[in-house]
């Protein structure tokens, strides 16, 4: 694919987008002023990974050039030779990054994202294997930058989760998150298992984009709040007064739960925020279900009946069944590294969406 005419195209708007910035005007439509700005960050971006790409494709062909000059056992042969492979390696990851800029963006990859982890077959260890997930994305989010707040959860007995629900704010959150909708299945030998069998457990991971009041109208006839006390940790203040907000939106019938506040008003506040990214999710889904036929392998669809990944302890495994990948470090992936299961779903989906343009 040659990238240098989508690089020109980026570098012209860029010019265009810098220039309309310039004029004092473009801030009277403020929502007008904001999508420039947006979209003069994401070239800018483009523009300077363009330019490196370029200068490695430049380089890349003077070392070439010059190892074949030269005998691979001579000092400036085994130099040129090192220098290939590391400009190989540029060019392809700068080449990535152009190719992903070719796209229409989403405009839901920029969004907050709300992540809902819910236990499911395997009753207790099910539960400790949602914290395990939660404990996971937590560090990868800290590694990353962005903030966690919690929403709600239901603890069980043993220290895990029957369900916990958390939001993630930062820079393209949902970007890199959206591939981990759908259901982990976790192999181990649980602590409470006597005679040392392996058990198979599962858990339901689903990502949302943090909706906008302008994506999802939600009429105040169509709820019906009630508010409870809060239990379990929280201390005093969660646990005696009536904090917790229940929201039951009657046409599609969701339910939301928010507790983790000690404010009633800001606990109703996030449960509409999640309400609102649940009806857009499934807004969003009902139209990728028009396209299912054309789509149904393609990478993050957020089919929650499928099994995305296993987490094997007796091999320290990883697995995702979607793009068979296997990775032996398991530990490290639960201790949050989990960009080298992202990265190649990322670059996946972009295959396919470009062979989709035939680009």
């Amino acid at each position: 694919m040659d990238l240098r005419p989508h690089i020109e195209k980026f570098a012209r708007r860029f010019a265009e987008i810098e220039a309309a910035l310039s004029d004092p005007k473009a801030f009277d439509n403020p929502q007008r002023a904001q999508e420039l700005s947006k979209e003069y960050a994401r070239l800018k971006d483009l523009v300077t990974a363009g330019q490196a790409y370029l200068k490695s494709a430049r380089d890349l062909t003077e070392n070439r050039a010059l190892l074949q000059s030269e005998s691979t056992d001579s000092e400036l042969g085994q130099l040129a030779k090192e220098e290939v492979n590391r400009l190989e390696a540029e060019e392809a990851r700068l080449g990535l990054e152009v190719q992903r800029g070719v796209l229409p963006p989403d405009p839901t990859d920029s969004r907050n994202t709300i992540v809902e982890i819910r236990a499911g077959a395997g009753g207790q260890e099910s539960a400790l294997f949602a914290a395990d997930l939660c404990r996971m994305y937590t560090r990868y989010s800290e590694a990353q930058g962005w903030k966690v707040e919690p929403l709600d959860s239901s603890p069980s007995d043993l220290g895990g989760y029957k369900e916990v629900i958390f939001q993630i704010t930062g820079i393209d959150v949902y970007k890199r998150l959206k591939y981990e909708s759908g259901v982990h299945r976790v192999q181990r030998v649980p602590a409470t298992e006597a005679q040392g069998r392996i058990h198979t457990s599962t858990c339901t991971v689903a990502v949302l984009p943090e909706a906008e009041e302008v994506d999802v109208e939600i009429k105040p006839e169509d709820l019906d709040i009630s508010v409870c006390r809060a239990s379990g940790p929280g201390g005093q203040g969660v646990n005696t007064t009536d904090s917790a907000v229940q929201i039951i939106h009657k046409p599609s019938g969701l339910i939301v739960r928010c507790a983790d506040q000690r404010s009633q008003q800001k606990n109703k506040a996030r449960a509409l925020t999640v309400l609102r990214s649940r009806l857009l999710e499934r807004r969003i889904n009902e139209e990728n279900a028009k396209y299912a036929a054309q789509r149904k392998a393609q990478v993050g669809t957020g089919e929650r009946n499928e099994r995305i990944r296993t987490y094997n302890f007796p091999q320290n495994r990883v697995t995702d069944h979607r793009i068979e990948l296997t990775l032996y470090n398991l530990p490290a992936v639960l201790e949050g590294d989990v960009d080298p299961i992202i990265e190649p779903l990322m670059a996946d989906d972009l295959d396919r969406k470009l062979a989709a343009l035939k680009l």
